[in-house]
């Protein structure tokens, strides 16, 4: 077996030949027959005699140049037009029409391309940077009303083409919704009128929290900034473009619109839609087990009350296994309450940078 298992794979290099000659040659000389060594290998005892009459690699590779391979002159050309004055900032894209327009021809903008890449000159050449967009900064909640995530849904109208628009506010530590408003647009002063009146049901004082939201117009318009500042708000904003900066609102809409009460039917007003918000709401605070806070309700994660809840639950545990212990083969279930919630956590890769950053401004 341990003999099939080294020879199986790409047989083709004279690398893999030669060690294939040489194991076949131990195993026959430790007792094997030839043709049951050979099978190890998936080969046929000719295919084992050829080899052995040409134990030397016999390629020599190809023996003229290909008569389309373009000369140094070409590729220093290529080179010098690349990074020149008029067309460093431009792309074989723009280069190759531009000379063409001029009476030149060098080369095809593939092979443009080709030697650009091979010369590493494919990235940016001259002023035109590339967009940087830095990661939103990391935050961490260890208790209520430290970091809220918020953002706007869809909820479809029994007119066709026309919705209704959700704004929720979700408590990140305690994944409570801890306000919410449906209109018929979306604004940014409705935004700064339900944080403002979200600041004042939580008793949220100055600098005491951070929103984070994408970068939709609501989110980022000039009310709405001017209201977060006026309440001593840190805003907190996705890169563009990347949806999972903003997770826990997506997985908030996500149990929203696929829980079984959700109904089948598009809403016939907005005031329908609110009466069955008004339902969902209760229903999720209060009742609706939440996994990423070990199975509690929101509502008693955001007073406290997990901590009791799941120290019950962990003495329940302990006493079945007491009960029972041959059921058990190790720890019972883990039923630790959550201690801390992080938006946007650096990877390991981008701390060791930040830490090799710091090193070298110290």
């Amino acid at each position: 077996m341990a003999l099939a298992e080294r020879g199986r794979g790409s047989l083709t290099s004279f690398e893999d030949r030669k060690n294939i000659l040489e194991l076949i040659a131990e195993a026959v000389a430790a007792g094997c027959r030839v043709f049951r060594a050979c099978e190890a290998f998936d080969l046929e005892v000719r295919t084992i005699q050829r080899w052995k009459l040409n134990s030397t690699d016999q390629r020599h590779g190809p023996l003229t140049v290909p008569s389309n391979k373009i000369t140094d002159e070409e590729r220093a050309l290529i080179i010098k037009t690349s990074v020149s004055e008029i067309y460093v900032n431009l792309s074989p894209h723009q280069i190759v029409p531009r000379l063409a327009d001029d009476g030149i021809y060098i080369v095809s903008e593939s092979t443009f391309y080709r030697v650009l890449k091979a010369e590493k000159l494919t990235a940016h050449r001259g002023l035109s940077k590339p967009r940087i967009v830095e990661r939103p900064k990391a935050y961490e909640a260890t208790k209520p009303n430290q970091i809220y995530s918020w953002d706007i849904t869809y909820l479809q109208s029994s007119m066709r083409g026309h919705f209704y628009y959700l704004y929720l506010f979700l408590d990140l530590f305690s994944r409570k919704i801890v306000g919410w408003s449906i209109h018929e647009t979306q604004e940014a002063e409705l935004s700064a009128i339900l944080l403002t009146d979200i600041c004042k049901n939580e008793k949220i004082s100055k600098n005491q929290i951070v929103v984070h939201s994408d970068n939709g117009g609501p989110m980022k318009g000039a009310t709405m900034l001017a209201t977060m500042q006026s309440l001593g708000i840190m805003p907190s904003f996705s890169r563009p473009s990347v949806s999972n900066d903003s997770p826990f609102s997506e997985s908030m809409f996500k149990t929203l619109k696929y829980c079984p009460m959700y109904p089948s039917k598009p809403f016939e007003d907005i005031e329908a839609a609110i009466v069955w918000m008004q339902k969902f709401v209760n229903w999720y605070n209060t009742e609706h087990l939440h996994s990423g806070i070990n199975f509690v309700t929101p509502e008693s994660k955001h007073k406290g009350d997990d901590i009791e809840i799941l120290k019950n639950r962990n003495e329940i545990y302990k006493s079945a296994q007491l009960k029972n212990p041959n059921r058990w083969s190790g720890k019972t279930r883990n039923w630790d309450a959550v201690t801390a919630v992080k938006l946007n956590p650096l990877k390991e890769k981008e701390k060791s940078n930040t830490k090799e950053k710091l090193q070298q401004a110290c």
